[in-house]
């Protein structure tokens, strides 16, 4: 009774789209899978399937002819996207979604549905026309993007669980150095090796300064060259207890990636440290500024006091000190200049490559 009734069906769907027309061929031999449903029978029955749509799914014409197209739904459909078909069926208007379908066999496949309602010339609902797109490949190109994406989440939680390992280490060694340094200095009655030792430990620091900003931004492979030197001055200025010595930044925002920070900051303290030590002798009062900006293929960091002068400093300064500040200069790749200021004081210019700065992140 019901291949009867199919039959009949199928019958009338020649008859109503007729072999001979243009339209109705080219929707029987497209590549596309194709269905024409009929709503004013009972249940809104496929009266059309055209052979691209009996391969996708693997039923017979007689097999899908008669009946609603819920018989592709399974187990794993999507309510919600059942639920909007229906509702676009009941208005009238056309829809555009993906649903999980079944094959005759029981494999799935993903369908990117296009349903659209067709009227008479009277303006009355006639059919519905439904496309259909197997996107399964789309689909598995997606979960193995999603599966790489889990795989990738998983190895960088486990870098950030090390990197934190890491960084709780790395900080208990410098303090713990910080603190031997320290003792042995109250040991040792000899102040020109106290003072070594002093400048050793201002030098320790300043790596601990740069160890936890890498370790407070959003990435530790992006240093910040103006929160390191706000900080740095802050705490050297503080420790030598003078309240007369002025202060002036004017700081660009420069970030260097994580592996320039220590020799670029170990070049800073040992600028800064100099000028607090040397310039400002016998209490007197001063200016120190720094600047950090960019000029035309260099970035280009200035340290200007107005202290006793380049003779008087350079000659306050290590013979290591000095050493220590040039081959830091050459691993940046960076032109070290020190000279007269002009307030009278020493002017220490560091040119560095454009290179070493990274992008600014939007």
């Amino acid at each position: 009774m019901e291949q009867a009734e199919a039959r009949r069906l199928a019958g009338s769907e020649q008859a109503e789209f007729g072999r001979g027309a243009a339209f109705a061929a080219a929707m029987r031999e497209a590549r596309m899978p194709m269905i024409v449903t009929d709503p004013r029978r009972h249940d809104n029955p496929i009266v059309f399937a055209n052979a691209a749509f009996l391969r996708l799914t693997g039923y017979e014409r007689l097999d899908v002819t008669g009946r609603n197209c819920r018989f592709l739904q399974g187990p794993g459909t999507c309510p919600e996207a059942v639920a909007r078909v229906r509702a676009a069926i009941r208005d009238e208007v056309d829809i555009h979604i993906d649903l999980l379908n079944y094959r005759k066999d029981g494999t799935t496949f993903h369908n990117a549905l296009y349903l659209s309602p067709v009227h008479g010339d009277d303006g009355s609902l006639r059919f519905f026309f439904a496309a259909q797109h197997d996107v399964t490949d789309r689909y598995r190109m997606l979960e193995k993007c999603e599966q790489a994406n889990r795989t990738l989440q998983g190895v960088l939680d486990l870098k950030t669980t090390l990197i934190h390992e890491i960084d709780h280490r790395v900080k208990n060694n410098l303090q713990m150095i910080s603190a031997m340094i320290v003792l042995q200095s109250q040991s040792i009655p000899d102040p020109a090796v106290r003072r070594s030792l002093s400048d050793t430990l201002q030098r320790i620091e300043a790596l601990s300064t740069v160890h936890r900003l890498l370790h407070q931004s959003e990435t530790v492979s992006r240093f910040d060259v103006a929160d390191f030197v706000r900080d740095l001055v802050t705490d050297l200025v503080g420790a030598t207890g003078r309240r007369d010595i002025r202060v002036e930044l004017d700081l660009a925002s420069v970030v260097v990636a994580a592996e320039k920070s220590t020799a670029l900051a170990l070049l800073v303290n040992e600028i800064v440290t100099n000028v607090l030590k040397h310039a400002f002798v016998k209490g007197r009062a001063g200016s120190l500024a720094i600047r950090i900006g960019r000029a035309e293929d260099r970035v280009l960091l200035v340290v200007e006091d107005d202290g006793v002068g380049i003779a008087t400093e350079a000659a306050g300064t290590s013979s290591f000190g000095q050493s220590l500040m040039r081959t830091l200069a050459r691993q940046l790749g960076a032109e070290l200049i020190v000279e007269g200021g002009a307030r009278g004081g020493t002017r220490v210019s560091v040119r560095m490559p454009a290179a070493v700065a990274l992008p600014t992140q939007a």
